[in-house]
């Protein structure tokens, strides 16, 4: 059953190079306008993950542009927390950030269990497979938690 839908949003993980782009983009693309919608990570040490881009375009969404940032660029660069209405943990270690840097706002935090595909598969294909799963489970949990996609083109579930 989705929840209430939030004005802001923002999705975190442990680099911002795979889990937390592909949700970033997968929002704006489903849901367009309707939030504003940002991504971040624990540390920033990785840029965009040439696989998350591939398996994030066969789905019309596209990463190439996306620059990593960490919880602790965003607050240099002037983003405050307290300017999203939910943040989306997609990982343990961004879970825990999350509730240490919100634990005097009001701000929900959400963990959806998402498995890492970085380091699975022996081959092209393979890691394409894992990469595809991840992208798979993040679009079901969007969809579960937000509603159906309410862009003309995604309908499908």
């Amino acid at each position: 059953m989705p929840g209430r839908f939030p004005s802001s949003l923002l999705f975190c993980c442990d680099h911002n190079s795979v889990r937390s782009p592909i949700a970033e983009g997968l929002m704006k693309k489903f849901y367009g306008q309707r939030a504003y919608v940002q991504s971040v990570g624990v540390r920033s040490d990785f840029e965009i993950d040439g696989f998350a881009i591939a398996v994030s375009k066969e789905l019309g969404v596209e990463l190439i542009r996306h620059r990593s940032r960490s919880f602790d660029e965003m607050e240099e660069w002037g983003d405050d927390l307290s300017g999203f209405d939910l943040i989306v943990a997609l990982s343990p270690a961004s879970q825990r950030r999350a509730l240490e840097l919100t634990r005097y706002a009001h701000i929900d935090v959400e963990y959806w269990p998402i498995m890492d595909p970085t380091g699975l598969g022996e081959d092209r294909e393979a890691k394409l497979a894992a990469y595809r799963q991840t992208r798979d489970q993040i679009r079901q949990r969007m969809i579960a938690r937000f509603g159906p996609p309410v862009m003309a083109d995604q309908q499908e579930t």
